[in-house]
């Protein structure tokens, strides 16, 4: 078996999960919560039914990424409203919202490091339970 030289050169590639990042607009913990001020944004949280009555941001609604009807429920919403989109760590949110954005969305937002990096924040809203 041949080995490749070491030319000292990182790999250059970009990682799938980045590539998908690129895709969206993702908003830190302090712009998401200045875009949830904002007239007419529909929140979304997109966990399981259990994890959102844990506790969940106010106003949010619960689509359940990992649900059966999740695509039908997506289907049924306004693609010219504002969608504001979290999940637990931003995984599942960042996959809702290249999903919208593929179904003609144009206003989609990602928490970036969903719920994780908003309670670590400097000062978070409450969750309502």
């Amino acid at each position: 078996m041949m080995k490749q030289a070491d030319t000292g050169r990182k790999d250059c590639r970009i990682s799938r999960w980045e590539r998908l990042k690129q895709q969206i607009n993702n908003l830190d913990a302090e712009a998401f919560a200045q875009a949830m001020q904002q007239p007419d944004v529909v929140l979304l949280d997109v966990r399981r039914p259990e994890e959102f009555a844990t506790g969940h941001l106010p106003g949010a609604r619960n689509l359940d990424y990992l649900g059966e009807p999740f695509i039908d429920e997506l289907e049924k919403l306004d693609p010219d409203k504002t969608y504001l989109v979290y999940c637990n760590s931003g995984r599942r949110s960042l996959r809702t919202c290249v999903l919208m954005k593929n179904s003609g969305f144009r206003r989609v937002f990602n928490l970036e490091e969903g719920l994780r990096a908003w309670l670590a924040s400097a000062h978070p809203p409450e969750l309502v339970r």
